[in-house]
């Protein structure tokens, strides 16, 4: 009895402690002149500058060490190419994978394709965009694409963590209910106490993340790989993604799938095994790789 009254305790003080805290999804507005309109200056639109802004800092970073694949020039370019493609990839990829009733539907319209700022954005459409920005650029300008892939890859646990923490503001992409100490209960989830699954992916697909492939690229010769870098970050997301969806809630209007699996998992099981290929073959792409012309020059 004792120790039923001490769990009870334990868990009434989690839970006081780390109650959802209700952030308004808007940090400020802006009003206009002349227009009867103000501006909403969201979190989850700063998330997406904040993201992008660390992964262009640290890219400059990475290319300082020998053998870098691009320039500084490059780099620079690289931000107006890769923003494109998570925008256009991660929104096709929500319309495909996730709400295409939304937009194609009885009731629906396309012009929630530019409502942006509520959100509807699939990280597994937004990889794809980026690969392919990436391949059209490397093929623009010559470059070796699963080089610049491994690099881009290193940079990417930085939105990835700053976009969960606006899921998490926004009370969107709760978990499932649970009756851990730490669980919520979020504004759209009803009166029960659910996994703050956004925070799971927030440590997992950020920081978790960007430790591996800080550790790999920093202390190994992994850059030297082609496709390790990059293997390690799909198939680790895979990884994660895949086992945070065991405590995630699955969209509505999918529900559970085959095998009583979720459409995010179904879309991590390529990632899976896409990175176990990258990271098992690398050895054989292996190279002496020297610094592109003018690349110590522009940095």
């Amino acid at each position: 009895m004792f120790d039923a009254a001490f769990h009870a305790a334990i868990g009434t003080v989690f839970q006081a402690v780390i109650d959802y805290p209700n952030i308004d999804p808007v940090w400020f507005t802006i009003p206009l002149p002349f227009v009867d309109f103000d501006l909403p200056i969201r979190w989850y639109s700063l998330s997406y500058i904040a993201g992008i802004l660390l992964a262009w800092w640290y890219m400059l970073r990475l290319i300082q060490r020998p053998g870098a694949p691009i320039a500084r020039r490059h780099a620079d370019d690289l931000v107006t190419w890769l923003t494109l493609g998570v925008i256009l990839g991660g929104r096709v990829g929500s319309i495909l994978f996730y709400s295409p009733e939304r937009y194609f539907g009885p009731d629906g319209s396309l012009l929630n394709m530019l409502k942006l700022w509520e959100g509807g954005m699939s990280f597994h459409g937004g990889a794809v965009g980026v690969a392919i920005a990436m391949f059209l650029y490397a093929r623009k300008e010559k470059l070796n694409w699963l080089r610049l892939w491994d690099y881009v890859a290193c940079t990417v646990p930085f939105g990835l963590f700053f976009g969960r923490l606006a899921n998490f503001v926004n009370g969107e992409l709760y978990g499932r209910p649970a009756d851990v100490p730490w669980a919520m209960v979020f504004p759209g989830g009803g009166a029960e106490p659910r996994h703050p699954s956004q925070l799971y992916e927030a440590g997992l697909e950020g920081i978790a993340l960007f430790v591996i492939l800080w550790l790999l690229f920093w202390k190994t010769d992994a850059r030297y790989k082609p496709g390790l870098l990059a293997g390690t970050f799909v198939g680790g997301y895979g990884v994660f993604r895949f086992f945070v969806e065991f405590f995630r809630m699955p969209d509505d209007n999918l529900g559970f799938l085959t095998f009583g699996m979720t459409m995010g998992q179904w879309l991590c099981v390529p990632m899976i095994l896409l990175g176990a290929y990258l990271i098992f073959t690398a050895n054989g792409r292996r190279q002496r790789i020297e610094p592109i012309s003018g690349a110590h020059a522009q940095q």
